[in-house]
C-alpha cells in the first residue's frame, strides 16, 4: 500500500502538474483514489504509469492518467453537481468527480467491464451509481466521454441540462483533440480546448460509407 501511495504522488506531480494540471480538487481525488483498484491485480502495476491499458475481456480501455484529469479540469466539476461518466470501464473517471464531491453516475455498456467497475468502485470506498442501459429521465450539469469519437458524440447532448457541459476526445490518433462541449437554450455548442488521444469507443465510430 505505500509504495502505491508513493507512485500515486509521482504520478501527480509529475504527470498531471506538468500537463497543465492544477486544479486542487482534481489532483487532490487523484492523490487519494487508488488507480491500482480499477485494473485486475494482475495489470496493478501498471497503474500509474503514463500510457493507456486494455481492460482484459473488455472492450474497454483505462484511459491515460493525466489526459483524464485535464478532462475533467476543463469540465470544472464542482461538489453537489450530477456527473456522468460514459464507457468508463472500470468507472476511474466517475471515482474520481465522486472523490471530488460530485454526484457521479457511470453508464457503461460492456457488461464485463461494468462488473470491474462495481468491484473497484467498492474497493476504493466510493458511491457511484451505475448503469448499463442509460440513465434513464436524468440529465447531467457534467458528461466525460471515457474515449475517442469519431463522429461527435450527439446521443449523448440530451442527457445535458441547461448550461451543462460535455468533454469528449474526437478523433483518432494524432487528429485527436479534447472538444468541450455547452447545452444553452439555443442548442449545443462545441470548442477544442487541447490535443489528446484515447481509445476509441467502438459505438462512436464513423459508419462504413457505401461504395459502388
Amino acid at each position: 500500500m505505500e509504495s502505491f501511495a508513493a507512485l500515486r504522488r509521482m504520478m501527480v506531480d509529475c504527470q498531471l502538474r506538468t500537463y497543465d494540471v492544477t486544479d486542487r480538487s482534481v489532483l487532490a481525488a487523484a492523490d487519494s483514489v487508488p488507480r491500482e483498484a480499477f485494473l485486475p491485480a494482475s495489470l496493478s502495476h501498471l497503474a500509474y504509469l503514463d500510457q493507456t491499458v486494455a481492460l482484459p475481456g473488455t472492450s474497454r480501455a483505462l484511459m491515460t492518467p493525466m489526459v483524464l484529469a485535464r478532462m475533467i479540469q476543463v469540465l470544472d466539476v464542482q461538489p453537489g453537481e450530477a456527473v456522468l461518466e460514459y464507457g468508463g470501464g472500470s468507472g476511474y473517471g466517475a471515482a474520481l468527480m465522486a472523490q471530488m464531491g460530485a454526484d457521479a453516475t457511470l453508464w457503461e455498456t460492456d457488461a464485463a467491464a461494468l462488473d470491474l467497475a462495481k468491484a473497484a468502485v467498492a474497493a476504493a470506498g466510493l458511491a457511484v451509481t451505475m448503469t448499463a442501459d442509460g440513465p434513464g429521465d436524468d440529465r447531467f450539469d457534467a458528461v466525460l466521454v471515457a474515449g475517442a469519437c469519431e463522429v461527435p458524440p450527439e446521443e449523448l447532448f440530451p442527457l445535458l441540462r441547461d448550461g451543462g457541459r460535455l468533454i469528449v476526445v474526437e478523433g483518432l490518433g494524432r487528429a485527436a483533440r479534447v472538444k468541450l462541449y455547452q447545452k444553452t437554450s439555443g442548442g449545443v455548442s462545441g470548442r477544442p480546448v487541447f490535443d489528446a488521444a484515447a481509445p476509441a469507443l467502438a459505438e462512436f465510430r464513423k459508419k462504413p460509407a457505401f461504395v459502388f
